[in-house]
């Protein structure tokens, strides 16, 4: 029996093209190309964020606006700046942030494409746990098939447990699927999960 070459190859490409676009192959990739400076982001963000909780992303498309959310003990105060803007630096004085550790965070987060960070607590035993919250904008990831998505990463401070299929669990023991703001992350290493969400945060 003959097999006709003119309708396999087409669907060879295409099966190819799915499984390099799926959401997996993207965000893994995506990660590992640019692990060294999404790991320096994540330690200089959790190192800053310690002592005054913030959270820093961007609200236009081509990465020039940076919008800056700083916690008080009784507020949430919200800026925008254009990057380079003196009054960023000023802000970050007056709420007694580092200026050059954030501003080099922007930079990098800038350089990747990085749309947003942020913190989220969470309990495990009734400890309070705290993991790191990055989103990254589709066209970082070279993913046209998802423009109207985000690639969501979390950073983990200790390993996490997985099912067989790589889906984050609340405990070993359970084997109950874990779901941070609504959604199921699945494993890029023992600390590194990714969602694919329609919100940045």
């Amino acid at each position: 029996m003959k097999t006709n070459k003119k309708i396999l190859l087409p669907a060879l490409f295409i099966a190819v093209m799915l499984y390099s676009c799926s959401p997996k192959n993207i965000s893994t990739k995506y990660y590992y190309q640019n692990e060294k400076v999404l790991d320096s982001i994540e330690e200089t963000y959790k190192e800053i964020n310690s002592s005054t909780p913030f959270d820093v992303g961007f609200t236009s498309k081509d990465f020039t606006i940076v919008s800056l959310g700083i916690l008080t003990d009784s507020l949430k105060y919200i800026y925008e700046f254009k990057v380079g803007d003196n009054r960023l630096a000023d802000t970050l004085k007056k709420f007694g942030l580092p200026v050059k550790p954030v501003i080099e965070l922007v930079k990098q987060m800038q350089s990747i494409r990085c749309t947003w960070i942020s913190s989220y607590d969470y309990y495990t035993d009734e400890k309070k746990q705290e993991l790191i919250f990055m989103s990254i904008k589709p066209v970082a990831l070279n993913a046209p098939l998802s423009y109207k998505k985000y690639y969501i990463l979390t950073y983990f401070q200790q390993p996490q447990y997985f099912d067989n299929d790589g889906l984050l669990l609340e405990r070993r023991k359970l084997k109950r699927l874990r779901k941070i703001n609504g959604e199921i992350f699945k494993r890029i290493n023992d600390k590194v999960c990714y969602t694919v969400s329609t919100t940045y945060r």
